[in-house]
C-alpha cells in the first residue's frame, strides 16, 4: 500500500521489515548501513544522517530528528504497570517523549530486562502479539578472526572493561578471556558471547567503579539463548545512549578497553568505519564515543580491529589515503590491529605511525606502503 509522504528514522534493522522495492512509499534515513539497512544504501534508498549514537537522542529532543509517531516493541508489563523496552534501549525513550502519538506492539515473547521503562499509561495504540523476536546467528568465525582476536586479547587483563560490540571478531575475541577475572561490561550493544563468561563466572563487574555488579548495554543483538538470559536478569542494565556512549559516564571507568572495526585505516591512523568508494556499508555508530573514552581510561586502551585485506586479498585495508569519510580522526588512534599483529600508535610520530601499520599489512601490499612510509619520514609529516 502506498503510504507516499512518510519519513522514516530507524537506528538499526535485523528484521528486513524495510526493503528497496517499498522505498518509492516512503522516505527512509538512519545513521548508518547497519544490518538490513545495508541493502537500502545498496538501492540507494536510504538517507545516511551522519551523527554519533550518542546523538541521536538529543537530535530527536531538539526536533531535529523529526519524531511524530513512535513505533516500539516492549514486553507485558510488570504488576506496577511498566513495560520493558526488551532488547533496545538507545533513543527509545527520547522518542516517546517527542512523539504525539506511541504505537507499541506488546510482545509476550520479548524479554522483559531491567533499566528503563513505559508505562502502560503511556502507550496510545497498545498491540498485543506473540511473536519470536528477531535473532541473528553468531557469525562464523574464520582463522583470521582468531587471529587478529588473540592480538587484540592480549591487552584485556583482569578488572578491565570492556566493549566489543558483536560479530565474528568480538565473539573470537570473549572465546579468549575465559582465564581472566573479574571483567567488566560497558557497552552498545552485546551477543551471545556474553553469556559463556557471565556464567563462568569471568564477568562479575566486581572492580568497576560505577555499576558495580552489572552490565551495562544499549541492544541485544543474538538468539534465544541470549534473551532468556536477560529475562529478568538483575546483572544486565539496558540503558539510553544518553548513559551508554556518555563520556562523563566511561570517565568514570579505569581500565575500559574498547574494540571497534573498520573499512580501512590510512597510514597516519585515520579511521574509515563507513564506505568502501561509493558503497555505503557502514556507520559512523558509537566508535567515535568509545575510542575516545578508551584512550582516555586510567589504563584502557581502544582498538580498532581489521582484516588486513578485502575481496579475497585483491585490496589491502591499511591505505595509503582513505577511499572513504574520516570516521575517527588520527588524532584519537590508540592501537590498530589486523591478523599480522598490534600497531601501537598514541604518541607517535606521523613516520613512525606508516611504519607500524605497514608492519601489520599483509605482504603483498607492503612494498608499497613502505615507500610511503619513506616520503612521510623525509618530509616528517
Amino acid at each position: 500500500k502506498d503510504i507516499g509522504g512518510l519519513s522514516a528514522f530507524i537506528a538499526t534493522s535485523f528484521s528486513g521489515a524495510f526493503q528497496p522495492d517499498s522505498a518509492e512509499s516512503f522516505s527512509l534515513s538512519s545513521m548508518g548501513a547497519i544490518g538490513a539497512l545495508r541493502a537500502m544504501t545498496k538501492a540507494h534508498a536510504l538517507q545516511v544522517v551522519p551523527c554519533h549514537v550518542g546523538q541521536v537522542g538529543p537530535l530527536i529532543e531538539q526536533g531535529m530528528i523529526g519524531c511524530d509517531v513512535a513505533f516500539l516493541q516492549v514486553s507485558p508489563a510488570d504488576e506496577e504497570g511498566n513495560h520493558s523496552f526488551g532488547l533496545i534501549s538507545d533513543h527509545t525513550r527520547a522518542m516517546v517523549a517527542k512523539a504525539r502519538l506511541v504505537i507499541a506492539e506488546v510482545n509476550e515473547q520479548v524479554p522483559f530486562t531491567f533499566g528503563e521503562t513505559l508505562h502502560a499509561s503511556e502507550i496510545d495504540i497498545a498491540i498485543p502479539l506473540s511473536r519470536p523476536p528477531v535473532e541473528v546467528a553468531p557469525a562464523r568465525i574464520s582463522e583470521t578472526d582468531e587471529a587478529i582476536a588473540r592480538h587484540c586479547a592480549q591487552f584485556i587483563g583482569d578488572g578491565s572493561v570492556i566493549q566489543t560490540g558483536v560479530g565474528a571478531v568480538p565473539d573470537a575475541i570473549l572465546r579468549l578471556l575465559a582465564d581472566r577475572k573479574d571483567l567488566g561490561v560497558h557497552s552498545g550493544m552485546l551477543g551471545d558471547g556474553l553469556v559463556d563468561l557471565v556464567e563462568a563466572g569471568v564477568i562479575t563487574n566486581a572492580r568497576k567503579e560505577i555499576d558495580r555488579g552489572v552490565s551495562i548495554n544499549g541492544a541485544l543483538i543474538g538468539t534465544r539463548r541470549l534473551y532468556d538470559w536477560a529475562h529478568r536478569n538483575p546483572a544486565m542494565r539496558m540503558c539510553a545512549t544518553s548513559y551508554t556512549h556518555d563520556a562523563g559516564v566511561m570517565g568514570q571507568l579505569s581500565r575500559l578497553v574498547t574494540i571497534n572495526s573498520a573499512m580501512e585505516v590510512d597510514v597516519t591512523g585515520q579511521v574509515n568505519a563507513e564506505a568502501s568508494g561509493p558503497a555505503y556499508m557502514g556507520g559512523t555508530g558509537g566508535q567515535v564515543d568509545f575510542v575516545r573514552a578508551g584512550v582516555r581510561s586510567p589504563g584502557g586502551h581502544s582498538i580498532i580491529a581489521l582484516p588486513s585485506t578485502a575481496k579475497q586479498g585483491t585490496i589491502s585495508k591499511i591505505v595509503t589515503s582513505l577511499n572513504g569519510p574520516v570516521t575517527t580522526a588520527r588524532t584519537e588512534a590508540d592501537i590498530i590491529v589486523t591478523e599480522f599483529g598490534a600497531a601501537q600508535l598514541r604518541g607517535q610520530s606521523i613516520a613512525e605511525r606508516a611504519r607500524r601499520l605497514t608492519a601489520i599489512a599483509h605482504p603483498d601490499f607492503r612494498e608499497g606502503l613502505e615507500r610511503e612510509a619513506h616520503e612521510i619520514a623525509k618530509r616528517g609529516f
